[in-house]
């Protein structure tokens, strides 16, 4: 298991050095400045392979981009509407470009409108710490109440709505404000912002669109792009809805085991993969991780460790982001898996045997609390989540005692 590190740039308050004494081994970054459906140019690339192998004095980092998160897919894609085909032109040129400066990895996802979404961005846990989290009721009262979405209400079962509205009635004009940033807008990576006029165009472009139809769509566009990949000696792997059920009335395709195999058929190829976010899945209790490991480890090249801890069994419901090995998914098993699946491939002679992995979000502790450092990527988490993550790994590995 190869550690990495989500890096989002110069402005990053994570430091270059900062990941050297963190000890990964590669980074994980993107050009979060160019706008969705533009092409990377090799220029803008090499840019930001230079910023990750210089440290602060000047000196080589010794770090290299090797993952690629993300390579946006545009909502015009998403809809085929607009400029849908040129942003795929643009998609396979990029493709090209990154394999050329030495990249062969990349994650992206199909969520409609919305990327990941969370209702509190510090929410306060336990120990004092924070760290943030998906709250149904809230989520509800955005929907029902401040995005005013028609149908809004008939998405969610009568006692959840009963609870939305009790729970816009008891906020404060401040924190309705922030529940309307925070879903929209206040997510790390993602090179577009959302206003709530923007959300609802989006959403009346979207009310054609069946979950068949939107699956259809990305097939058609893997379709396009993966043979590309496969010339250029690409891996692509699609990262899961965030969370794995229905938002705003959209459609999710890419939710459950179910869902990845759909895709993974349809266009089968070495190029076309999944991005195991044990964070992600974890959100739905029918979602065992480490099965999933293991019936689709052949196809799975990049890896998100993290754990939720859900308010109920419910499929569609709260969590919070918990300690890496506190939450609801068993990590230990899920990264005997991985190890074997590693196994596995170096019997067989794959070049790409050891598995990327960072330790995805992680809760603010320490200085982190002072620091505010993007939601979900503070500095002292994320060590602390890899630190607990590096432990199990070298415990399962060792030649006398692991698996």
């Amino acid at each position: 298991m190869r550690q990495t590190w989500r890096w989002f740039g110069p402005k990053d308050l994570a430091t270059v050095d900062a990941m050297l004494q963190a000890g990964v081994e590669g980074v994980v970054s993107a050009l979060h400045h160019v706008p969705n459906g533009v092409m990377w140019s090799r220029d803008a690339i090499r840019q930001r392979q230079r910023e990750i192998a210089t440290r602060a004095d000047g000196t080589a980092s010794g770090l290299a981009w090797e993952v690629i998160e993300s390579l946006p897919v545009s909502e015009d894609i998403k809809k085929q509407k607009n400029d849908w085909r040129a942003h795929i032109a643009h998609y396979k040129e990029s493709l090209r470009n990154v394999a050329a400066e030495g990249l062969e990895v990349v994650c992206y996802n199909f969520m409609p409108v919305l990327d990941w979404t969370r209702t509190n961005l510090r929410y306060a846990v336990q120990h004092g710490g924070t760290c943030m989290r998906f709250d149904i009721h809230d989520f509800a009262a955005f929907d029902i109440h401040i995005l005013k979405r028609p149908g809004a209400r008939e998405s969610f079962t009568p006692e959840v709505a009963a609870a939305a509205d009790q729970r816009f009635a008891d906020m404060s004009d401040a924190r309705k404000a922030e529940l309307g940033t925070v879903v929209t807008t206040a997510l790390p990576g993602s090179t577009e912002t959302m206003t709530l006029d923007r959300v609802r165009e989006h959403l009346a472009e979207y009310g054609a669109i069946s979950p068949e139809r939107l699956r259809q769509n990305f097939i058609d566009f893997l379709e396009e792009v993966v043979p590309v990949a496969e010339e250029v000696g690409v891996r692509l792997c699609c990262h899961p809805d965030d969370p794995p059920f229905s938002l705003l009335g959209l459609p999710r395709i890419m939710s459950t085991a179910a869902d990845y195999k759909q895709i993974l058929d349809r266009v089968d190829s070495p190029s076309n993969g999944m991005t195991l976010c044990s964070g992600s899945f974890g959100a739905r209790p029918d979602n065992d991780l480490p099965r999933i490991m293991a019936g689709f480890g052949s196809k799975v090249h990049f890896i998100h460790l993290r754990n939720v801890k859900r308010d109920t069994d419910a499929l569609v419901g709260s969590f919070y982001e918990a300690e890496h090995l506190g939450g609801d998914t068993d990590m230990v098993a899920l990264i005997a898996e991985i190890l074997m699946e590693e196994r596995r491939r170096k019997a067989e002679g794959r070049a790409d045997w050891s598995i990327p992995f960072r330790p995805d979000h992680g809760q603010d502790i320490l200085d982190d609390l002072d620091r505010r450092s993007q939601p979900g990527y503070p500095t002292i988490g994320r060590l602390k989540g890899l630190a607990e993550l590096r432990g199990v790994m070298t415990a399962l590995g060792h030649e006398r005692y692991g698996v």
